[in-house]
């Protein structure tokens, strides 16, 4: 079944996203969050991966129709992201998903790359009682703070050993903070993987059996945590 772009309520305004549903018509929620390039085709694939896997599926455009394919203005965008804005449009979208007629769970997962890595764990944080599980494929963003103590979201976490943007360490750290506030974690760095290795559209970084893994492992982590 096809995706189709909807709008949704964002504390008193609106926002857009890719909207997919199962070929069964009904399933569990998951909130699919961009990377820095924007509301791509690769992330409205993604969304649509999970919509064949049974999901369904909502990707939030985070910049509110802007894209691009060059790093640098990638960049720009990122850093000009209004963070209480996001935090609007990410509470937005899960309430969307969760008020629709086709979703069967109760909570909903949330995921992201790269800079949406950051913000699907931003989700679990602005929407506690609703999102109850994250997949971050090594999130970045240094202006999204998150108090990880409070944290309850199960947290998946997969990272890239040659990653200069959310190296090793940084997974490290980032899963001893939020074991220490009580929520469960399954977290893997994949050796000799580069930052971006799940994206398929670019074949400098791309690693196909790294991506199967990750996917494998985060759909048995949504079905295990996500109610």
């Amino acid at each position: 079944m096809a995706g189709q772009i909807v709008e949704f309520r964002s504390n008193g305004g609106t926002a857009s996203g890719y909207f997919a549903l199962p070929p069964s018509g009904s399933g569990p929620a998951v909130v699919v969050i961009q990377e820095w390039w924007g509301l791509v085709d690769h992330i409205k694939d993604v969304a649509d991966r999970f919509a064949f896997m049974g999901f369904v599926a909502l990707a939030p455009d985070m910049y509110h129709g802007q894209k691009t394919e060059e790093p640098d203005e990638a960049g720009k965008l990122m850093m000009a992201l209004n963070i209480d804005q996001a935090a609007k449009d990410l509470a937005g979208a899960v309430s969307y998903l969760l008020a629709r007629p086709e979703t069967t769970s109760r909570t909903a997962a949330a995921i992201g790359f790269c800079m949406g890595g950051q913000l699907a764990l931003y989700a679990a944080a602005v929407a506690p009682g609703q999102v109850s599980v994250v997949a971050d494929f090594y999130g970045v963003h240094p202006s999204v703070k998150i108090d990880y103590s409070t944290l309850k979201a199960a947290v998946c976490g997969t990272f890239a050993e040659n990653d200069t943007w959310a190296p090793p360490q940084v997974a490290a750290d980032l899963e001893a903070q939020i074991k220490a506030g009580g929520a469960a974690t399954d977290f893997k760095v994949y050796k000799g993987a580069e930052h971006g290795f799940f994206n398929d559209t670019r074949p400098s970084v791309y690693h196909a059996a790294y991506t199967k893994d990750a996917w494998e492992r985060t759909l048995d982590f949504f079905r295990a945590h996500l109610a």
